[in-house]
């Protein structure tokens, strides 16, 4: 069996075999032009063939150096991917979310550190309802809006479904609700400047108030349901994020109505590569968590 070239001579090949130049090869390899010209040389004197040909205006490939190219640039493909591999296993995968989501999600990533301490998730939480892999190095994120243009790397969690929140407390006094128009004589806390979220919510109840815009404004719909748990009014809600503070007793849902928006949470990771395995696990268990919560 043939003694193996030396690994450093054959990244060298590489490089010189991608921009044809040693001049080019020596700048991105850091070293000088004149090792870039022996280690290709000594290269071939190993294999017992030339890779490039030598001319006026730069190199060019031999016929066996084409062939050998593809060969080479495969394994250290094969060597880069294995080493990101490795280093996914050994840090915490790195996850993006907006604010809205948090009451759902993070419950369910703290009962995930329980089970998969090996496997730790760091969250960064943000307004912004969208991520850009190419700027933002992120392992996944979860984003929220219409169905994303680009369906590659794209996992569905649950619809955004409209329902009106407030404390238990406040269905205990003497302005109980019962009917829609009840909501007249409370205080509507909105998630947005535009209060769009209540027009929608009544319009699909039939239902006409005067007191809409004398109501209180949030940044977030999650301030908004978080202020609403203390009694101080009703908040437009996301059904689908509640689970936990129905559950704690924190809120309750007054009305049976809820209106789909169109909008949705989804599971997302770069299109470029293959999700580590560690990532895939944690999406199919979040998939499975919002799956039984959309039951």
């Amino acid at each position: 069996m043939k003694r193996l070239p030396p690994l450093p001579a054959l990244h060298t090949f590489l490089i010189t075999a991608r921009c044809c130049n040693f001049t080019r090869a020596a700048e991105l390899l850091h070293i000088t032009q004149g090792a870039v010209s022996r280690q290709i040389a000594g290269l071939e004197n190993h294999l017992g063939y030339r890779l490039f040909y030598r001319q006026a205006r730069g190199l060019s490939l031999t016929p066996q150096g084409r062939e050998f190219f593809p060969r080479i640039e495969q394994v250290f493909g094969l060597i880069e991917e294995a080493v990101d591999q490795l280093d996914t296993e050994q840090r915490a995968l790195q996850l993006k979310a907006p604010t809205c989501i948090t009451r759902w999600l993070l419950p369910r990533l703290l009962q995930w550190q329980k089970e998969r301490p090996d496997i730790p998730v760091e969250l960064t939480t943000t307004i912004a309802h969208d991520v850009d892999f190419r700027r933002e190095r992120f392992d996944a994120a979860v984003i929220y809006g219409g169905p994303p243009v680009d369906s590659n790397g794209v996992h569905h969690l649950f619809n955004e479904q409209l329902t009106p929140v407030c404390a238990p407390s406040l269905l205990a006094g003497s302005q109980a609700l019962e009917q829609f128009s009840d909501l007249e004589t409370h205080m509507l806390l909105h998630p947005t400047l535009d209060e769009q979220d209540w027009a929608r919510w009544l319009k699909a109840a039939g239902t006409r108030l005067g007191n809409v815009s004398k109501g209180q404004h949030f940044d977030t719909m999650d301030l908004a349901m978080t202020v609403a748990s203390q009694g101080a009014g009703i908040a437009m809600g996301d059904w689908s994020l509640i689970g936990e503070d129905l559950s704690a007793g924190r809120l309750v849902t007054p009305f049976e109505l809820k209106v789909n928006t169109g909008a949705a949470y989804y599971f997302v990771f770069p299109n470029h590569a293959q999700p580590a395995p560690q990532l895939r696990e944690l999406l199919d268990w979040l998939l499975a968590k919002a799956a039984r919560r959309s039951r």
